[in-house]
């Protein structure tokens, strides 16, 4: 699992973690040395506020006489980073009884679609049932793109022609789900409607219908960002935030970017959980979020890279 998520983080890996060395190997830690810091976290899109926040540190680790030496800087980086994104609630949540609800929305383009399918075939490698409801009615292709993951990774799919009204499908597939006594109910949602009233709407109708069928659904509410956007991704943070209860978030095509540093900008700007994370472009490539894991195939093997 560890090979697959530090295979995906190569790309930022490679810019990071090079230009981090080159900034501390073999020099005391100075004024110099923090900005050469901060500029290499700035180019893997750490976010201004976030690369501040981690050489803020530094320097006060600095002043007190705590961190002097240039290869001491990359340990004290590396646990501050994990630091910056630990917290709680990271797990999916699970309903006290009965089959759990999960909403998944973004924009499309993030590679919403196939990540529900990457989180459905997950829960199903765990033991778990699932059904997956196509909600993305506005969309010619969702129902189509779904369906075909569906039938890949041996999950049922409840459906309705593109243009339908996504709640009617919503509770359709709400029944389905509850009638099987499935464990996970998955529901794909529209990418972007015209306005973001209509999102919130949409969003806001769809949660309803489902919890009048399952009691306390939807139990939990994923947003997909695209990774490789980087902090342009933000702005979908605080529109899907607007539009509906966002408990956690999954970053998708992380495989692709140099920019996996924007996890780092996400957690500084908003406070949900990073939950999973894509790593590839197989339906298996997918991850549960951990921070120490994360760091570590960010910035290399600490034995290796610090030692």
């Amino acid at each position: 699992m560890f090979r697959r998520l530090r295979e995906g983080l190569a790309k930022t890996g490679r810019a990071l973690a090079g230009r981090l060395r080159a900034a501390v190997l073999g020099r005391r830690v100075d004024a110099g040395t923090l900005e050469g810091i901060e500029e290499a976290l700035l180019s893997a899109d750490v976010g201004p506020e976030a690369a501040s926040a981690l050489v803020e540190r530094l320097r006060e680790a600095n002043r007190s006489g705590e961190l002097l030496d240039g290869a001491q800087a990359l340990p004290f980086l590396r646990s501050e980073m994990k630091r910056m994104l630990a917290g709680e609630g990271r797990d999916l949540a699970r309903a006290p009884s009965g089959t759990t609800v999960v909403l998944v929305c973004g924009v499309n383009g993030s590679g919403k679609t196939t990540s529900v399918a990457k989180l459905a075939d997950l829960l199903r490698r765990e033991g778990r049932s699932v059904v997956l409801g196509a909600c993305d009615t506005f969309r010619a292709a969702a129902v189509e793109q779904l369906s075909t993951w569906g039938e890949r990774v041996g999950v049922p799919v409840v459906k309705q022609a593109t243009g339908a009204d996504p709640a009617a499908v919503a509770y359709d597939a709400a029944e389905a789900a509850a009638a099987r006594g499935a464990d996970y109910l998955i529901v794909d949602t529209a990418g972007r409607l015209h306005t973001q009233d209509n999102l919130m709407r949409e969003l806001g109708k769809i949660a309803r219908v489902v919890g009048k069928r399952i009691p306390g659904a939807p139990h939990e509410v994923i947003l997909v960002l695209d990774a490789t956007v980087g902090q342009n991704a933000l702005p979908q943070v605080e529109t899907f935030r607007a539009a509906a209860p966002v408990s956690g978030l999954f970053l998708a095509k992380m495989d692709g970017t140099a920019r996996g540093g924007f996890v780092f900008a996400v957690r500084r700007r908003a406070p949900v959980p990073v939950k999973l994370v894509g790593v590839g472009e197989g339906v298996e490539d997918v991850e549960r979020f951990d921070p120490d894991a994360f760091v570590d195939a960010l910035l290399g093997d600490p034995a290796s890279s610090e030692g």
